[in-house]
Order: C-alpha cells, then sequence, then structure tokens
C-alpha cells in the first residue's frame, strides 16, 4: 500500500494514489478514485462516482457525492457542501447525476455551499459561506449568497489613474505580455473638456470595427474571451469598469474609470471586464471586422493555444 489510511479510516476503494494521507473517520467508496499526494481530512465522504486528481486537500466534514470531479492542486475548505440532484426526493433518484467540476488549483471556502451541475473555472476562489448557483470563470473570487463576483486573482495590484504619478506620463506598462495602460491626452477649456487618440499614435493599429458595451447589471460579467489576430483599444466613456487581461502565466487588473484612460489589448489574451457601474459605456476599437472563428472562448484552450505560440516565438 503506497498511501497512508488512520486505523479509524475506512478505505474500500483500489484506486487511491501514492503518497495520499486519509485521516480518522474518513469514508471512501469502492468506485472512488484518489490521486497522488492527497490530504483526505477526518470526517470526509467520498462516494463511488468522484474523481480526484493529484495534491488535492479536502478538510475536516467534507462529502463528495457521485458526479464530481476534482481536478489537481485543488483545495477544499472545511464544511464545504456539494450537492448532486437539483430536485432531490426521498428515494427517488435521476438517470444520472449532474456533473460538478473543480478545475485546476481552484479553492472552495469553509461552509461554502455549491450546487449541482457547476463548473468552478481554474484558479477561482469560492468565498467562506457563499452560496454557488452558476459557473465561476477562471480566476474569479465570488462571495455572498447567492454568489458574486467581487474581484479577480491577479498577479499584481489593479492599474487605474493613480498609476500615472507624473503628469508626462503616457504609458504604463503592464505586468501582462504586450498589454498597456494609456493615459490619452485631454484638452480642457471653458467650453468643456475634449480627449482623443491616433491611429498608429496611442492606438498601435489600423479600426476597422468599434462596439460599445452599456446597460450592463453590476453583477454580470462580459467577455470571458480571447482573439487568435484581433487586436482591441478599451476606453470607458462614461463610468467605470474593471478590465482583467491574462498572458496564460500573469494576470492583472485595469480600473477604467476616466475617459482618457485606455487599455491596449492583443491577441492572444484572455480578457474580462466586469464591476459596471450603472452608467457605464465602454467603448473597444478592433483591428478587424467581427469574425465569429476568431474567438476562443475556452480557457484550457486559449492557455493551449498560448503555450504553442510561447514555444515557437
Amino acid at each position: 500500500m503506497d498511501f497512508f489510511a488512520h486505523p479509524n479510516a475506512l478505505v474500500e476503494s483500489d484506486q487511491i494514489g501514492e503518497g495520499t494521507r486519509i485521516w480518522a473517520f474518513s469514508h471512501v467508496l469502492p468506485g472512488a478514485r484518489v490521486g497522488n499526494d492527497c490530504n483526505i481530512c477526518d470526517h470526509t465522504f467520498i462516494e463511488n462516482d468522484v474523481v480526484i486528481g493529484d495534491r488535492v486537500t479536502v478538510k475536516c466534514g467534507v462529502q463528495l457525492w457521485d458526479g464530481i470531479t476534482v481536478e489537481d492542486d485543488v483545495f477544499i475548505g472545511p464544511n464545504a457542501t456539494f450537492t448532486n440532484d437539483p430536485f432531490p426526493r426521498s428515494r427517488r433518484h435521476p438517470p444520472s447525476f449532474a456533473r460538478t467540476v473543480l478545475k485546476k488549483g481552484s479553492s472552495i471556502g469553509a461552509n461554502a455551499t455549491v450546487l449541482p451541475g457547476i463548473e468552478i473555472g481554474e484558479g477561482a476562489m469560492v468565498g467562506a459561506g457563499a452560496v454557488v448557483t452558476h459557473a465561476v470563470p477562471p480566476h474569479a473570487i465570488v462571495t455572498g449568497n447567492p454568489a458574486r463576483i467581487t474581484g479577480y486573482a491577479s498577479d499584481s495590484d489593479p492599474l487605474r489613474a493613480a498609476s500615472f504619478q507624473q503628469q508626462e506620463a503616457r504609458l504604463v506598462d503592464s505586468a501582462v505580455r504586450g498589454v498597456v495602460l494609456h493615459r490619452l491626452p485631454i484638452v480642457e477649456d471653458l467650453r468643456g473638456s475634449l480627449t482623443f487618440g491616433e491611429a498608429s499614435r496611442q492606438i498601435p493599429f489600423e479600426v476597422r470595427r468599434y462596439f460599445l458595451v452599456f446597460d450592463v447589471s453590476a453583477r454580470e460579467i462580459r467577455g470571458q474571451h480571447a482573439h487568435h489576430t484581433l487586436h482591441q483599444f478599451a476606453v470607458c466613456v462614461h463610468g467605470s469598469c474593471n478590465i482583467v487581461a491574462d498572458d496564460g502565466r500573469t494576470r492583472q487588473e485595469f480600473i477604467l474609470d476616466s475617459p482618457n484612460l485606455a487599455v491596449y489589448l492583443p491577441p492572444l489574451t484572455w480578457v474580462v471586464h466586469y464591476n459596471y457601474t450603472p452608467d457605464a459605456a465602454l467603448m473597444v476599437l478592433a483591428s478587424d471586422h467581427y469574425d465569429a472563428g476568431d474567438y476562443i472562448r475556452d480557457y484550457a484552450e486559449f492557455l493551449a493555444l498560448r503555450k504553442q505560440y510561447d514555444a515557437r516565438s
């Protein structure tokens, strides 16, 4: 036996990975699969149709029911609750249970509740006590009941107007490859204010299309995709919103809270925008006409493509 099971644990499965530790009063049913180097703490229950990846931590008081997949490096906090039947009745079982997936590197806080059939995205963070009723995007932070996106797990502090400490500063390079925050020129006089950007100067491509995003509820998110070849230049012309850019290695958040702030987003950058104020209007200038085939909407596919691109460059 290449794993440790406490004498007071009941381990019926023979699919337990090397180096895994299963502590007292845990019960693992015969069909369950548990990966390598996992830590399954006291008073846990793992049903038959459960798959657990490598280096997973399951803290005390957690039950993992049929239909749950836990990918590598996931953390599940104490007394987190999972469900697998949206309309449970005593002694009535559905033909199949809804599949709940916790993607690689995600974390579930203590006492959180996750409804059935939901995907928790890669690297996402579910806050303690949250009630998750909808899918959680990669790297999002969700809290509350029902859970709402309140932030993103970024690798550095958000960039905003305060990032321009010097009056003459026009550009701030971000932590994300190729992404740049711009402070556009602004002209003020007694008649009002004007700000502008010019192609090949502030805007590093020929503009062939624009679109506006507005009337977005504060709890909704937009974007959640990358592009193969499209360049974008985003300006929040009224109100404010937050944009998260991700190059597959690094993420950073940008707070567009002034009409003379813009962020340049090159191809193969995963982009999410959220936290819109009620009056927000986001204008995006694009380098080409709309092409549905240029979109990359699956985060895992994006990571694979970005890795291939980086290997070639």
